[in-house]
């Protein structure tokens, strides 16, 4: 198939990709944490495996970045899907620590992986067809495709256990292995949909590959001396940290609540499926709205950031309120309405302070932010709820949200791609790789 010729065609493709993506990983989510207790593992071993995760995010996101703007993106999301797939059926079969560790290990390269490559491409296309466009509407949808496909992934998820109950405990594992089909139709969508007008590279593949590598540490050098002195980056990178920690409060002890206001665990994947989705659908809600709030707010997308920061603390604030599962649900589906509605913006804000060539690499240190938040999250978390309570947990998070808010007055007011000026040249955008 030829490269789009639109920014509509391009969106639609962008759009479509991202559903294929995340409906696996919406099937999964809800029943990953109660798996892994149903096989004996601690809140504690889960909240490592969940911190292993981040670190290997942390290892290897702006290298993988930098792999996808050398050697391209089509091979690199490919890859990921792959190890998404050995992922998914190591953790429908794991019955020990160690099996879930090599688990996590498979999904967390797999991650690094494909973070970035799909949004750079859009950014990239939308660009090469029209170089004035503002690709925040682009990027609101691709947001709502992404939490709708995570709410339908999850309804399934969520109610498939409970449908096959005759498999006993064994029904919590075939999410899993509906997900890595599901990888496969992915794989074959990112082949046809994903087209580079790349130059054609001279050598053999393993040239390639050993150029990408001895590409790569210049590029993360870059990377990280971006991210330390530009100061809009540096501002975005931090709000997605502090998005990541409250994505980790939800995900780690949002299972374990529930199941507690549902009266046991079979009951509580059913809710906690539902909820989640719920979640995931406000979230893509949210991205859709963000453009018509950001015009209320006369274009501001400072003012904007602030208010949705307001808002997911405020959110974090009514889950940890009364046992009541109705509002502790619609706390926890307002916390992602805001999430979901702040990346499309924070995202165009990031996409303004880099070149093209190295534009997989700044979405991935922006992943890269949001893993060190998590990272932050699942090591004081659980010692936080165990010690005091899971209420506590919702509320400290909720504090460090609102202190984003305060944060957010610190960005630009405009996301519409410009050349930087003059004045903001010590802070250069990545050199060609």
């Amino acid at each position: 198939m030829s490269a789009p010729r639109t920014v509509r065609s391009a969106t639609r493709r962008l759009v479509a990709l991202t559903a294929l993506r995340w409906l696996p990983v919406g099937l999964t989510t809800p029943i990953t944490v109660l798996l892994a207790q149903s096989r004996g593992l601690t809140l504690g071993e889960i909240g490592v495996l969940f911190t292993l995760h981040g670190v290997l995010v942390v290892a290897l996101e702006l290298p993988t970045g930098g792999l996808a703007d050398v050697l391209g993106r089509r091979p690199v999301v490919v890859a990921g899907a792959v190890l998404h797939i050995a992922a998914c059926l190591l953790f429908a079969t794991a019955t020990t620590f160690t099996g879930f560790v090599v688990g996590i290990a498979a999904l967390g390269l797999g991650r690094v992986l494909d973070s970035g490559p799909a949004e750079a491409w859009y950014v990239d296309t939308v660009h090469g067809i029209d170089p004035a466009a503002d690709v925040a509407p682009g990027l609101a949808k691709h947001s709502a495709a992404d939490g709708a496909s995570l709410a339908v992934g999850a309804i399934l998820g969520g109610f498939l256990p409970g449908l096959l109950g005759h498999l006993g405990g064994e029904a919590l594992a075939v999410p899993y292995v509906g997900a890595a089909v599901l990888d496969l139709v992915f794989i074959a969508a990112v082949v046809r949909l994903l087209t580079e007008e790349r130059p054609p590279r001279e050598g053999t593949v393993r040239a390639a590959l050993v150029a990408g590598a001895q590409a790569l540490p210049g590029t993360v050098t870059e990377a990280v001396r971006l991210s330390v002195t530009d100061g809009p980056m540096r501002l975005v990178l931090l709000l997605t940290a502090v998005g990541g920690a409250g994505l980790v409060v939800c995900e780690l002890l949002g299972p374990v609540r529930f199941a507690d206001l549902a009266g046991g665990r079979d009951d509580g994947a059913a809710v906690y499926g539902v909820v989640l989705a719920i979640s995931f659908g406000a979230a893509a809600v949210g991205a859709m709205a963000t453009p018509a709030m950001r015009r209320l707010l006369r274009g501001s997308t400072r003012a904007t950031c602030v208010l949705l920061f307001v808002v997911g603390a405020a959110a974090l604030a009514v889950v940890a309120g009364p046992d009541v599962l109705v509002v502790a649900g619609a706390g926890f589906a307002l916390y992602y309405l805001s999430h979901g509605s702040s990346w499309p913006l924070l995202s165009a804000v990031l996409h303004t302070r880099v070149d093209a060539a190295h534009r997989a690499t700044a979405v991935s240190a922006m992943s890269l932010a949001m893993a060190l938040g998590g990272i932050v999250g699942n090591l004081t978390i659980p010692p936080l709820a165990s010690a005091a309570s899971t209420d506590v947990a919702f509320l400290v998070v909720a504090g460090v949200v609102l202190l984003g808010a305060v944060a957010c007055l610190g960005l630009p007011r405009a996301t519409v791609a410009v050349p930087l000026p003059e004045a903001e040249e010590p802070a250069p955008s990545l050199p060609a790789a």
